[in-house]
This record gives C-alpha cells, sequence and structure tokens, in this order.
C-alpha cells in the first residue's frame, strides 16, 4: 500500500470510529459540540505560565476515550503527526523570556520554558477533545450541529465538502502515483518536471471528478440538507451531559483545583 493510499485510509478512520456504538456515540451532536467548544475555551484561557491548573482538565478527554471505547494508540498517533507545528511555535521561547520564574532545589526554570510546556499541554487538550469529538460524532454529525445551532447553511456546506473532496484529492492522486511507477524504469519519470507535470494533471481530474460526483447528487436529489443514518434529538442524557461538563469545566477554570489538593496533601502529611 502507498504513502498516499494509507494516507487515505487515515482521513476516513476517524469516521469509522464515529460508526461505533457507545453512549458517547449515542448522544446527539449538538450536545458534544458545545461542550467540546466550551471545553477548549476554558482550556486556552489560562495564562502561559499555568500548569498546574491545566492538570485537571486531561480527565475530560481520559473519561471519554474510556466511555466511546476509542483506542488510544490511534489517537497518539494522531497526536503525534501534528505535533510538530506546536513545537515549533513554541520552540523559540526559552531564548526570548529567560527571566527565573520558579526554583526547584538547585534547577532554575524560566518563564520561556514554563510557557513552551504550556504550549504543548494545550495542544494536547484542545488537540485531544477535538479528534475525540469527531471519532464520536463524525464529522457529518458535527457540521449538521452547526447547523442546527444556527451557523450559515452555506459555511457548513462548505466545511462538508472541504472534508469529503479530501477523499477525492487522495485517490486521484494514488492513481497517479501508480501509474506513474508502472510506467518509470532506469529512473526515469521521477524529477521535478515529472511532479509539476502530475500536480497540474491532479488538480485538472480532481476539477472533473468533482464534476460529476457533484451532477450525481444532483440527479439524486441532494438540496443541501445534510442526512444521517442515526436519528438525534436534544434530550435530558443531552442536557446533563452538557451542563455537567460545563459546570466542571467552569468550577476547574475559577480556581486551581491542582494547587489546593496539593496544600491539603501537604497538611496530611505533616
Amino acid at each position: 500500500m502507498s504513502r498516499i493510499e494509507t494516507a487515505f485510509f487515515e482521513i476516513g478512520s476517524l469516521d469509522t470510529l464515529a460508526n461505533r456504538d457507545s453512549f458517547i456515540h449515542r448522544l446527539d451532536p449538538r450536545a458534544k459540540l458545545v461542550t467540546t467548544l466550551v471545553y477548549i475555551l476554558c482550556v486556552v484561557s489560562f495564562d502561559k505560565y499555568q500548569l498546574s491548573a491545566l492538570l485537571p482538565f486531561l480527565v475530560f478527554p481520559v473519561v471519554l476515550l474510556a466511555a466511546g471505547h476509542l483506542p488510544v494508540n490511534f489517537l497518539l498517533n494522531k497526536l503525534l503527526i501534528i505535533a510538530p507545528f506546536a513545537i515549533l511555535i513554541g520552540i523559540f521561547n526559552p531564548l526570548f523570556d529567560r527571566q527565573i520564574v520558579i526554583h526547584i532545589g538547585s534547577l532554575d526554570i524560566s518563564g520561556g520554558w514554563l510557557s513552551f510546556i504550556s504550549i504543548l499541554l494545550k495542544f494536547t487538550l484542545t488537540i485531544s477533545a477535538a479528534l475525540i469529538l469527531i471519532a464520536t460524532t463524525s464529522f457529518s454529525g458535527v457540521c449538521l450541529a452547526l447547523e442546527k445551532l444556527g451557523a450559515p447553511r452555506v459555511f457548513v456546506l462548505q466545511l462538508l465538502f472541504l472534508h469529503r473532496y479530501l477523499f477525492v484529492l487522495v485517490d486521484e492522486g494514488a492513481r497517479l502515483v501508480r501509474a506513474r511507477a508502472l510506467r518509470s524504469f532506469n529512473g526515469k519519470g521521477t524529477g521535478m518536471t515529472v511532479y509539476g507535470q502530475l500536480v497540474g494533471q491532479l488538480l485538472l481530474r480532481t476539477i472533473d471528478r468533482a464534476q460529476r460526483i457533484h451532477q450525481a447528487m444532483c440527479c439524486r436529489g441532494f438540496s443541501g440538507e445534510i442526512h444521517l443514518l442515526r436519528s438525534f434529538s436534544f434530550g435530558i442524557r443531552e442536557i446533563f451531559f452538557t451542563f455537567g461538563w460545563c459546570t466542571v469545566f467552569i468550577f476547574l477554570r475559577a480556581g486551581n483545583v491542582s494547587q489546593v489538593l496539593g496544600k491539603v496533601l501537604l497538611e496530611l502529611v505533616r
């Protein structure tokens, strides 16, 4: 299997996980979307030097992973793929912010290192929550939730088609790479000139196939509405889920729970 075909499988794997049956999967997409947005807002609102206050927020992705029966290794691999972007954003912080803010014995830690670790922790928490949302709802479910919550239909459809046409792009790219490999001998057909031609052919082929897909959708009565195989309704379970988790997030954001627990444990030890 080529790398492009492997990427094709990875793109659709989150939607495959969304077809599982669990309590989290059966919840209305609006409840999960609103809860995840509140979670992300609370996480990113912390100061760049606050680390201990972020640690209790790990409970949300951990509980959803367990309740949704999601593979931990798969989500960790997804995080590792995107991690270089977060590292690139904060890797220079220790060079610019050298003021010492913490003393641990003989070890002095500057504010740059704290802010760098804070960026990585926020990245891990927010991206994990987003991946779990898609893995328990599907991308189409998220788009449906956006539409039900009042987002413009044009924006929702553009977002949905952007996701769907990624599959068209990857599929056509795999065909072109396979055809080039079958026609390349003795190092011929592997230069930058050939790759430039392949990119142009990929653009033309994807546009042509996208037009045929759109015509097929129109022939089948597509009117811009998003339909899912499952039927959802916002009921008591969704109210308790959303209100309960949002209350927890606001409580964790209002105070440093880790610091309070640390002081309590120190008092008990004494």
